[in-house]
């Protein structure tokens, strides 16, 4: 019985490992590039109104220490390095490079789709997370 139950353990951890392996390689939908692009412009306004690199740097590092204590399943967004990267790399660049917010947000989503983690589905089939992307373009 005990053996048992040790195996039961073992094999529901191991399980639950792979899911989180396996969320943290799924794809964005479409929704989670917009988002994320919203982020990116919210982050040039922040600039704009006088918030600092090294503030806004700094809370960033801070959001994603606490986020990685998630599972990848139940993240926005940064489920691992390569979306830490991808994030982390735009908000440089609105400090590092300013343009209007806008534009960052544009960049960041045209860099989202272009990302391995990028899928074309989304949430609601595409079609008005396609006609959002033509109207900022």
């Amino acid at each position: 019985m005990r053996a048992a139950l040790v195996i039961t353990v073992i094999s529901a951890t191991l399980g639950s490992t792979a899911l989180a392996e396996d969320a943290a390689m799924q794809p964005h939908p479409i929704e989670e590039c917009l988002e994320g692009g919203e982020f990116i412009r919210n982050a040039a306004l922040s600039r704009d109104n006088g918030i600092s690199r090294e503030f806004f740097m700094s809370r960033l590092i801070e959001d994603l220490i606490a986020i990685r204590s998630f599972p990848p399943a139940l993240r926005w967004f940064v489920r691992n390095e390569i979306d830490e990267a991808l994030l982390t790399g735009a908000v440089e660049q609105v400090f590092d490079a300013p343009q209007p917010p806008r534009r960052h947000e544009i960049e960041f989503v045209d860099k989202c789709m272009q990302s391995p983690a990028w899928r074309l589905d989304s949430v609601d089939n595409g079609a008005a997370a396609q006609h959002t992307i033509s109207a900022m373009r």
